[in-house]
This record gives C-alpha cells, sequence and structure tokens, in this order.
C-alpha cells in the first residue's frame, strides 16, 4: 500500500503467484530478485526482451553503417537519426492512448509483427543493392513508428502480469535484459557484418522478432478495465495523460527526475572530444568505446546485484538517492583526467542510472491508475529518448564553450543541485512508499 502521497488508489491486482518474500541467505542476499520470473505470463514477457534487446541492436548497427557506406557522411548518420526521432515521438504519445483502450495483448502482436516485417523489408533492399538512403530513412521512421506503440503497451502490461510488491525486481530484469542487449548488440554486430554481411544481419534480427511475436501470443489477454472499454485513443485522450500527470505530483516528479538526470547529466556528446584531447595518451578508438560502453555495462552490473535495492519500500527515497548518485558520478567524471578512474566514475553512474530506472518505472506502474499506465508509459517512452538527445545538444555547446571538462563536471552538479532541490521543495515524491 502507497502512503503519504495524496494520490488516488491504484486498483488492486491479482496475484499470479506466491508475493510472500522468501528468506535470502548468504550471496542471494544481494543477487538479482527473480521472483517475477515464477509467474509464467510475465516469464514470457521477460523472455521476448532478451530477444529484441540483442536483435534491435543489430539494425541499430546496420543502418547508420550502410548509410554511412552509401553517402561517405556522418552528417546524413546523424539526419537519420533525427529522422526516426520524431515518428518515435508521435506514435509513443498516441500508442499510449491506444494502449489504454484495447488488449495490450493484441497490440503487441501487431506491432512486433510490424516491426518484423520492417527488419525483413530492411534485408530485401539490402540484398537487393538498393542504395537508397531515402528508403533506408523512410524504413527507420515505419520502424520508430511501430516501436513507439510497442513500448508503452510492453511496460504498462508489466503492473498486470507481477504483484506491485515485485515491480521493482522485475524492472530490475526488464532493464538489466534491455542494457546488456546494448552492450552485446553491437559488439555481436561489429563481429558479425565482416563475416556475414549487413542483409544478413538485418534478417537476423528478423527470425529474432518471431520468436518475440510467438512469445506474445502466448500471453493472456490483457483487456481494458470495464470502464475503459468506451473510450477512444485520440487526441482528447492523450492531453488526458498530460492533466493527468500534473495533477498526481508524484508522477510529474519521476518524470522531472530522469529529465534531470538525462538532459544536465549525460555527457556523451563529449566522449569523441574527451577521448581525443584529454585522454590523448591512449589509444583513441579503444577509449572511445570504453567510455560508450562504461554506463551500460555499470547499469548490468547494478542490475544483476539489484537485491541489494530492488526490495526497498520507499521508492521515492530511492529515485532521488540514485539521481543525486548519477549527478556526483558525473562530476567526478569530468574532473577525472586518469582514463580509468573516469571509467570506473562512469560505471557508477550506470549502477545508479539502473537503480533509477528500477524505481522511477515502478512509481509509474504503482500510482497510476490501470486505465493511465498506457499513457505514462508512452510519455515515459518520449522523455527517455528524447531526454540523451536534448542532453547532446547541450553538452555539445557547452563543451565548446567551456571545454568538456568543465562542461561534464558543471552538469553533474547542476544534476545534484537540481534533484536536490526538487525533493525538498515538493515533499510528495519524499513521501512516496508501498
Amino acid at each position: 500500500m502507497r502512503v503519504d502521497t495524496g494520490e488516488s488508489s491504484t486498483e488492486s491486482q491479482t496475484p499470479l503467484a506466491d508475493t510472500a518474500p522468501p528468506p535470502r541467505r548468504g550471496w542471494r542476499r544481494w543477487a538479482m530478485d527473480t521472483r517475477p520470473l515464477r509467474i509464467p505470463a510475465y516469464r514470457r514477457l521477460w523472455s521476448s526482451t532478451i530477444v529484441t534487446a540483442v536483435g534491435s541492436q543489430l539494425t541499430a548497427v546496420a543502418v547508420p553503417k550502410q548509410i554511412y557506406d552509401i553517402t561517405g557522411s556522418s552528417a546524413w548518420v546523424g539526419a537519420a537519426s533525427m529522422a526516426g526521432l520524431l515518428p518515435l515521438i508521435v506514435f509513443a504519445l498516441w500508442g499510449g492512448a491506444v494502449a489504454d483502450t484495447m488488449d495490450r495483448r493484441k497490440l503487441l502482436l501487431i506491432t512486433n509483427s510490424g516491426i518484423a516485417v520492417t527488419s525483413v523489408l530492411f534485408w530485401l533492399q539490402a540484398v537487393t543493392g538498393l542504395h537508397s538512403v531515402a528508403a533506408l530513412m523512410g524504413l527507420l521512421a515505419v520502424q520508430q513508428a511501430f516501436w513507439g506503440l510497442n513500448s508503452p503497451a510492453r511496460n504498462a502490461s508489466i503492473a498486470r502480469l507481477v504483484p506491485e510488491d515485485q515491480l521493482p525486481a522485475a524492472n530490475a530484469l526488464g532493464s538489466t535484459v534491455m542494457q546488456t542487449g546494448q552492450v552485446m548488440g553491437p559488439l555481436l554486430a561489429g563481429a558479425l557484418i565482416p563475416v556475414i554481411g549487413l542483409p544478413e544481419l538485418y534478417l537476423l534480427d528478423a527470425l529474432a522478432l518471431c520468436v518475440t511475436v510467438w512469445a506474445v501470443y502466448r500471453l493472456p489477454s490483457l483487456l481494458p478495465l470495464a470502464k475503459a472499454v468506451a473510450r477512444r485513443a485520440g487526441v482528447r485522450e492523450i492531453v488526458e495523460g498530460f492533466r493527468y500527470i500534473s495533477a498526481h505530483k508524484v508522477l510529474l516528479l519521476s518524470f522531472l527526475a530522469d529529465i534531470v538526470a538525462m538532459v544536465f547529466g549525460m555527457p556523451r556528446a563529449l566522449f569523441p572530444q574527451l577521448a581525443s584531447e584529454t585522454y590523448a595518451s591512449y589509444y583513441e578508438g579503444v577509449t572511445l568505446g570504453m567510455l560508450f560502453a562504461a554506463i551500460p555495462i555499470g547499469a548490468v552490473v547494478g542490475g544483476l546485484f539489484s537485491g541489494t535495492f530492488s526490495r526497498a519500500r520507499r521508492h521515492g527515497w530511492m529515485v532521488i538517492g540514485a539521481v543525486v548518485a548519477w549527478g556526483a558520478a558525473v562530476t567526478g567524471f569530468g574532473l577525472s583526467r586518469s582514463l580509468w578512474i573516469a571509467v570506473v566514475f562512469l560505471a557508477a553512474a550506470g549502477v545508479a542510472d539502473m537503480v533509477s530506472m528500477v524505481f522511477r518505472g515502478a512509481i509509474l506502474l504503482s500510482a497510476a491508475t490501470d486505465e493511465m499506465r498506457g499513457r505514462m508509459q508512452g510519455v515515459f517512452t518520449v522523455v527517455v529518448a528524447g531526454g540523451p538527445r536534448l542532453a547532446d545538444v547541450l553538452h555539445g555547446t557547452a563543451g565548446s564553450v567551456f571545454g568538456p571538462r568543465a562542461a561534464v563536471a558543471g552538469g553533474g552538479l547542476l544534476v545534484v543541485a537540481v534533484m536536490l532541490g526538487l525533493a525538498f521543495a515538493f515533499p510528495a515524491l519524499r513521501r512516496y512508499r508501498i
């Protein structure tokens, strides 16, 4: 039960497994809490995530590689990335509204099938030697549109599959898989491209998505609640979702916490300059790879040892502490002159980011009523996708003016100051617990 939030009560969930936490002794107290995997429906959803986490990264590497091979221009690679952003934002917001008005299992089947068909089309254009940047950007836009529709339904379904007290553990399981995919997927793509080529990389993703569609097909029906059946998904419902966020401070603050952390404290745009200048005594290519890999590796480690925090009940304080820790670690990274110390700080930031993801996700699923969860997840998808891109612009500009190390350290300090200010100005987040 949630206390001291001033929020409306969420309808009770039907337990699908024994929710009483078994005693954990020795190293098991520190390891990932796997109780949600005892629930067959959640296990199927999670298993499908394993496949898509790696498979999607194959295409994420193949598309920019193919565009660069065609054009020889990094500007075109950047333009393609932005071409996928607008469809993702629009369809994530609309997809959240759709997820609140129809069977989420059916929506997942449609969208996963659409993503699989798009991967087949990527394969066809590559194997036929089309060499069209416009075709690639168009397919990327369609793929991101389907992903925007898919993500809110997938995330909103978790609260219908696991009991409320297991939401942090379920989020830790899912986030760990996604972060692992971000590490292993690009490495696998880099190893496979010289061996099998780009077309077959697209085909592997398409085949992997067939496994995902089968796993989703075996989920139970996830029809909307009775009072939500008559609603339609349109602009009015999307606006209603934003009004719901503004009326529920703990939800609004959870979004603001992520925006603060990502916009002010995500320094990835400065990694190339830091690798070239600050850590010039090291091999530049290896340095750049280590900087980009450190945060997701830290997040994976945090997920593997999420048993240390996933049973915490003060979700609000966990978010506050995690964002402050993220800002402090980023500050340490900015002040570091040694590459190895810098990587340690980035990995620590990854651990903090995992904790933040786990409890922000749990708050979104537990503080919102079921008929609003899809729209909350739609906004969450937009924040997650848009925040780092805004950070790229902000940090790139600040790095040019103040230098990369000062921009990174200043951004980290700003995260700490703003998050603490929000925490003490608005007690709803501090008081939130289950």
